[in-house]
């Protein structure tokens, strides 16, 4: 299914990603998802009042106010995120939220033929999933005619991501990329890279490294992690990883790009993509979330995903949607 289009009976549409749509369309499909009767009702019930003004006025304000009631991280990595207990009534509204706000089913591409496939990178056991998911895409029959780009940093991974990995027979990684660059080599049948370049600046946040590879009837597949636009605050984030690749590969206008993620993050990342791909070099996007039915994908761990867990990143959305919104505003 293409992002805005064809989109599952009681769930939301995001922000087409469709080649050429213009700002006023983009900005219409924002307004359309954060204004939705849903949000509406889980701000309400979370003791807000919805707040008035034009768009950019209405994001702010959400921003502002899932900082209070939703941020469960506090600048944390994801794993180390509180997670705050909540009465039933509450976790069942928070869960059918997500779920009309697209954050739950997954969607099969609605294409069979893309300029490049994107696999966004997570946590280690998410990046085995992802590029697992990738690999079953290709085989199912959906044609790439450029790359296969896997995206990741340089973070190191938690005790308890190295025990996930473990557990399903990983070989032992340090960091996200390695964790994906593991994933690549068993799901594409690849021992070495045909190209192997990169920075070793003494930091992670400054460092980059790119490695591509050549599977037998595949297309090329690189295993790219990006440098922090902000190394002197934070990690490399999504759009720094998404930015990174765009400049190591040559995008064209109307090039439809599908990007890979888990359902719980497509809002947030797919609005991350139109503001750094779509908007910028006029590509087309759509993204899906890995479907976890997959036989292909029985015994990679999945992790358990709370009310607190999906309030977490309706706010990652909200945030998304609203640099998106700014980015349209500069363009």
């Amino acid at each position: 299914m293409r992002t805005g289009e064809k989109t599952p009976p009681g769930v939301l549409a995001l922000p087409t990603g469709a080649a050429g749509t213009s700002d006023e369309t983009i900005a219409a499909g924002v307004r359309a998802w954060v204004g939705s009767a849903p949000l509406r009702a889980l701000v309400g019930h979370f003791g807000g009042d919805w707040p008035d003004g034009e768009l950019a006025a209405v994001l702010a304000a959400l921003d502002a106010f899932s900082a209070r009631h939703w941020d469960f991280r506090g600048g944390r990595e994801r794993p180390d995120a509180r997670e705050p207990a909540f009465d039933p009534a509450t976790a069942r509204l928070v869960l059918a939220t997500a779920a009309a706000l697209g954050m739950v089913r997954p969607a099969a591409p609605a294409r069979s033929e893309y300029a490049h496939l994107v696999v966004l990178g997570g946590l280690a056991h998410a990046c085995q999933r992802r590029v697992a998911y990738a690999a079953w895409l290709l085989r199912a029959g959906i044609r790439v005619t450029g790359e296969v780009a896997v995206l990741g940093s340089f973070r190191p991974l938690s005790e308890e991501e190295c025990r996930s990995l473990n557990t399903v027979g990983v070989a032992p990684c340090d960091t996200e990329v390695a964790a994906l660059d593991a994933a690549v080599r068993r799901e594409f049948g690849v021992a070495a890279p045909v190209e192997d370049d990169g920075r070793d600046a003494g930091h992670p946040h400054h460092s980059w490294s790119s490695r591509t590879y050549r599977p037998v009837d595949r297309p090329p597949v690189r295993v790219l992690a990006a440098p922090s636009s902000d190394p002197a605050r934070r990690r490399a984030h999504t759009a720094d990883t998404q930015r990174f690749w765009a400049e190591h590969v040559r995008l064209r206008a109307g090039d439809p790009v599908l990007v890979v993620t888990a359902p719980i993050y497509v809002p947030f990342q797919h609005c991350d993509a139109l503001r750094t791909l779509a908007v910028p070099y006029g590509c087309a996007i759509e993204t899906v979330g890995v479907d976890p039915a997959l036989p292909d994908l029985a015994g990679l761990p999945e992790p358990a995903l709370t009310p607190g867990r999906y309030l977490q990143e309706i706010r990652s959305a909200i945030r998304s949607m609203r640099a998106l919104h700014t980015a349209l505003g500069d363009s």
